[in-house]
């Protein structure tokens, strides 16, 4: 069977800029036209509203003037309006060469918004087009509103239609605007215009309000659109539009009839960059681009994973230039730990691991994620305890005020006994230590100098990560070394604390 092919046109610059908060600098345009054109290798790409601000003129101006160098002029595309040609004298100080003439493709619209009739609407559009024409620009259209349009006056859009198949006219741009038709009128609608006009160019660009975007786009395609508009990571207007990187994966797994020049190993690459231009967050659980969608959580799903692959989909993260990972928390087992360990290079033996796997599932109970980058602290700190526990540290309470010194309250166990004080000092962990000395000394017990304490966290880490503490203690000229690990760094010089006064 031959394939029919298929365009796909990004409109992230323009309809995506219609995300609340969101807009684009001209070199951020330039740097994400380039991008999309280059690496994505989408076929066309609409970069912004004609007669909007000098910023958005100057942006264009960079984009077409690149474009020329590369041959794809005629790929940047802009949207335009009916007003007499104006927008038209726009593109040509911007120097682009195709329009996106926006119409009304509801009868709705038409009478209420423009107060015209669909004959003078008509004469408006061809007076549009022929100018177009002459100055050598090619003409697309939109019609606005084109699915309530079907909905409630179907007589209309197909008087429109006829209209167009008269005109000059290269591609016609039909909008789900409101995103509000299911996936079967999808089908329906562009079935029965494609059956009506087999031989005009239909694009199809749908909006998610009701999460409806990549199934409608489906079924556009399968009802013979030609070509799609799509956002990176769905941005636009109110719920967003259609997301290019589910967009993508959904047509080359279940479209076999289509085929698309769209790399997919740049979508994830792409996506970040949008997100950090915009300072609009990916969902880590966003289809392709997420930061967890390709991360296997239970520990059963990991152990599948080293049996023939049995967790494994078409999804493939490699596809998307990514890698499944394992992450490690209060689910993990003992399969989700290897995996990492496997990453990093290290091997444990089987009580290793058992003891590795107990303290990742504590750690998880108090801390959302444990990373792979703390896998080699967790080790250290299981372990640094070889030796039978006779000290506990059961309780404390830490204080810290302004203007008061911080104080502690310490209930420490020793063979059994409990024995309390509480003190000063000049931060939370000193005056843990001056309440832990009052202890000691109670007991005529001697306790080690603190000689050095060292703090790090895993590389790439944030305020949550976990912390290492390492102090190194001096008793009777001799050098000992005590590790605590923790997600609060106070908690963690305790751990270290506990430990030595075990090792002493």
């Amino acid at each position: 069977m031959k394939k029919r092919y298929l365009e796909i046109m990004d409109t992230t610059l323009r309809d995506g800029e219609q995300t609340s908060g969101v807009s684009f600098t001209a070199s951020e345009k330039l740097t994400l036209a380039k991008l999309l054109l280059d690496e994505l290798k989408v076929d066309r790409i609409e970069v912004a509203s004609a007669r909007v601000s000098e910023g958005e003129l100057e942006a264009v101006q960079q984009i077409t003037e690149w474009a020329a160098t590369k041959d794809l002029l005629d790929q940047i595309e802009v949207l335009t309006f009916v007003d007499g040609g104006v927008s038209l004298k726009w593109m040509e100080k911007a120097g682009a060469k195709s329009q996106n003439l926006l119409t009304k493709g509801s009868l709705n619209h038409l009478k209420y918004q423009l107060k015209k009739t669909p004959i003078e609407h008509f004469a408006d559009i061809a007076k549009i087009f022929k100018s177009g024409e002459q100055k050598g620009i090619i003409n697309n259209i939109y019609l606005e509103d084109w699915s309530n349009g079907m909905r409630n006056s179907k007589a209309y859009v197909f008087e429109f239609l006829d209209f167009l198949a008269t005109q000059p006219v290269k591609r016609v741009l039909l909008p789900d605007t409101l995103g509000i038709i299911t996936y079967t009128e999808t089908f329906d609608f562009l079935s029965e215009i494609i059956s009506r006009h087999p031989d005009m160019h239909i694009d199809f660009h749908g909006h998610n309000d009701y999460d409806l975007g990549v199934a409608n786009i489906m079924e556009a395609v399968k009802a013979g659109c030609h070509g799609l508009h799509l956002t990176v990571n769905g941005m636009g207007e109110r719920a967003g539009n259609a997301p290019m990187a589910s967009a993508i994966a959904v047509i080359n797994d279940f479209l076999p009839e289509v085929t698309i020049n769209v790399n997919e190993k740049a979508l994830f690459k792409v996506s970040k960059l949008v997100s950090a231009f915009t300072g609009v967050g990916i969902p880590s659980n966003k289809p392709i681009v997420g930061d967890s969608v390709f991360t296997q959580t239970a520990g059963i799903h990991a152990d599948g994973d080293s049996k023939k692959n049995l967790y494994f989909s078409d999804l493939m993260p490699e596809r998307f230039g990514r890698k499944r990972k394992y992450a490690l928390g209060k689910m993990s087992g003992k399969a989700n730990i290897q995996k990492n360990l496997q990453e990093l290079g290290l091997t444990l033996n089987d009580e290793e691991l058992k003891k590795v796997t107990a303290r990742i599932i504590e750690l998880g109970d108090k801390k959302e994620r444990v990373t792979k980058d703390d896998l080699p602290y967790i080790i250290s700190d299981v372990l640094d305890t070889d030796y039978q526990q006779k000290v506990f540290v059961k309780s404390y309470v830490l204080t810290h005020a302004k203007g008061l010194q911080p104080s502690t309250t310490l209930s420490l166990e020793i063979n059994g006994k409990t024995y309390e004080e509480n003190a000063s000092g000049d931060g939370q962990y000193d005056a843990f230590v001056n309440a832990l000395r009052k202890i000691y000394k109670s007991l005529q017990l001697e306790l080690p100098n603190l000689v050095n304490y060292a703090v790090r966290i895993p590389p790439g880490s944030n305020s949550d990560a976990l912390c290492e503490t390492i102090i190194t203690w001096e008793l009777n000229g001799k050098e000992l070394i005590s590790r605590g690990l923790d997600s609060d760094q106070t908690v963690s010089a305790i751990k270290a604390t506990e430990k030595m006064l075990n090792i002493i």
